[in-house]
């Protein structure tokens, strides 16, 4: 992830959209005292996060002054529900192997599928070897640099392409990923957890926190607060550089009261049962028969349930002889 000395400036919308037509009543000026202040609370976090992260971030080669846009594309796709520990030996091989979005794209989008390993939700390969490929043909083999044209790719979000545009290219944007989310409902809004998906208030919130200069590392950092220090589960307010104004640890840490967190299962679901039928394919290098797959998962319901959802996701293909191998 490289950090420009310049970075694009940008206006944001004021935090509660046309305050003009709000001020003319009590409830307008009531709103935007209310939203007056927690511009000035959250305007206060900058500064600390910013001392915090110079001093704690992590090495990642995608942050360092080398990295291509590419690889923090690639980065950016691995990470999504998957912790670094995992990402960082794939992210070395794949750009290794595959260090422009061209060489991928002469590959066979099985290939991008193999080299994918273990990292869970394999779809996420299929569609970086589409982004290769329109990158390559669409943009002459240069990931795009503007927010709008990244969203165009295929399987590219809001998160993606706002991430991508900032940290490749400087852009000023609000990066709002799982661990930025939870950093902003709690330092600002003072609940445990955000909601389920992103809200048009938690977006104008995290605007109004962009700065004018080093948006990118301003990102960066509250993202790294989450992933250290602001954790999901078991939060080190002890060493958080705002917990001193923090909202949710100043209200006393009180218990989400939204709709019940559950976490996610594994063992014995069709999730499981597609990993298993997949890396058959991947360690085969060529095709299976159908034996191969029923040998690895017991319950045949599930097993043909599990092979039809990898052959609807595009992950898999059937030969005309009966076999079965990586999409071509």
């Amino acid at each position: 992830m490289r950090f420009p000395r310049s970075s694009a400036c940008r206006s944001f919308p004021d935090l509660d959209g046309d305050a003009r037509h709000r001020r003319s009543t009590p409830s307008g000026r009531a709103r935007c005292g209310r939203l007056g202040r927690v511009g000035a609370v959250s305007a206060s976090l900058r500064e600390p996060i910013l001392d915090w992260y110079a001093e704690h971030n992590r090495d990642l080669p995608w942050r360092r002054p080398e990295a291509t846009p590419w690889g923090i594309l690639v980065s950016e796709i691995m990470l999504q529900q998957t912790p670094v520990a995992r990402v960082l030996p794939v992210w070395t091989e794949w750009m290794e192997r595959w260090p422009t979005p061209e060489a991928l794209a002469k590959e066979s989008p099985g290939e991008a599928v193999r080299h994918w390993g273990r990292l869970g939700y394999p779809r996420r390969a299929l569609n970086l070897h589409a982004c290769a490929r329109a990158i390559t043909t669409d943009h002459e083999g240069r990931v795009p640099s503007t927010y709008d044209e990244l969203l165009a790719l295929p399987g590219i979000g809001d998160y993606t392409a706002a991430a991508v545009a900032s940290f490749a290219y400087g852009g000023s944007h609000a990066v709002l990923d799982t661990n930025v989310r939870r950093v902003l409902a709690r330092a600002v809004r003072g609940e445990e957890y955000p909601p389920k998906a992103p809200t048009a208030a938690e977006r104008r919130l995290a605007e109004s926190l962009v700065p004018p200069v080093g948006a990118p590392r301003w990102a960066v950092a509250v993202m790294e607060l989450g992933a250290l220090v602001c954790t999901a589960r078991a939060p080190r307010c002890e060493r958080c550089p705002v917990t001193s104004r923090c909202a949710w640890r100043l209200a006393g840490r009180p218990a989400h009261d939204g709709p019940a967190r559950q976490g996610q299962t594994y063992a014995g679901t069709d999730r499981q049962c597609r990993g298993r039928l997949l890396a058959v394919l991947r360690e085969a290098h060529g095709p299976v028969p159908k034996q191969a797959l029923d040998a690895v998962w017991a319950d045949h319901v599930q097993r043909e349930r599990a092979l039809d959802g990898l052959l609807d996701d595009g992950l898999a293909e059937t030969l005309p002889d009966g076999t079965y191998q990586l999409p071509s």
